[in-house]
Parts: C-alpha cells; sequence; structure tokens
C-alpha cells in the first residue's frame, strides 16, 4: 500500500530531522490533552519541551484557532512553514522554522516559558508511552497478544 504524505506530513518529517540534530527525540501527532493534537512535539536533552506547528498553506494557519491552546504544553513553541510561506503572518512572539522534506532551518527563536515540574513530568511520560506503544505497533502486528484468525 502506497500512501502520498501531505504537505504538512513533508514539514513535520524534515522537523523531526532536524529536532534530531538538536539532540531531541520527537514525535508527531500527538495529544497533550484531549482535544488537542499537536503536529510535532520533542523532548531535549535537557528535558526541554518543544512544540512545533507545521502550516502548509496561507488558509492552513488562518483556520487554526486552537494553537494557543498548545502555548501551556512547552518551553518553546515554533511554526514550521515553507520557504514560499509569508511569515508576517505568524506571531512575533512565536518561533520559525522553514522547513521541507528533507530538513529545516531555525529561523527565528521564541522566548522560553519554563513548564512547571509535574507537567514536564507528564508530557515526558505521555510522550514515552505513544511512542513506546508506536513502536510495539510497528514491531507486533498483533500487539495485545491475542489469535488474530483473519
Amino acid at each position: 500500500m502506497n500512501t502520498v504524505e501531505k504537505p504538512g506530513q513533508l514539514l513535520a518529517r524534515g522537523v523531526c530531522r532536524h529536532l534530531r540534530g538538536h539532540g531531541f527525540a520527537a514525535i508527531t501527532e500527538f495529544v497533550p490533552i484531549s482535544g488537542l493534537r499537536v503536529d510535532v512535539i520533542g523532548i531535549g536533552p535537557k528535558s526541554e519541551i518543544w512544540i512545533i506547528e507545521c502550516k502548509s498553506s496561507r488558509i492552513d494557519f488562518m483556520t487554526d484557532s486552537k494553537w494557543e491552546g498548545y502555548l501551556p504544553w512547552c518551553d518553546r513553541y515554533f511554526w514550521a512553514v515553507d520557504e514560499d510561506f509569508d511569515t508576517d503572518l505568524l506571531p512575533q512572539d512565536t518561533g520559525i522554522i522553514i522547513a521541507d522534506a528533507w530538513d529545516a532551518e531555525i529561523q527565528r527563536w521564541p522566548e522560553e516559558t519554563k513548564l512547571a515540574a509535574a507537567r514536564r513530568k507528564a508530557l515526558v511520560l505521555g510522550i514515552a508511552r505513544t511512542a513506546a506503544t508506536r513502536l510495539q505497533t510497528l514491531t507486533d502486528p498483533n500487539p495485545a497478544g491475542a489469535p488474530n484468525f483473519y
């Protein structure tokens, strides 16, 4: 089965590759709490948490009404866009990453807002559990252990 990646997914791939170069472990499509789903979340070498929202077009950005709800869940918040995106649209107090499917580059750094220790611990645990579950699904076609008769 061959699936075509959407533009936002391609941006996310480049962002994850770039974050790895900064010593971060990143996953995509993470849900910090019910009702919020971030495009990319990364844990840095000092347990810092970054959230990156990938926007593939102006309309994609303009219709995003949830992004401010992500701010309490990270130390730094970035937008990832391609090189043709008008970055003047993006809020001044947020970071900007220019990305493509292969890599990315941080263009503007946001201020750091430190998470509370309890929230950081819960996020790190949630990210670890999500990543481990996804890995198990890739390596075990029947993770529940029940016989699969189909």
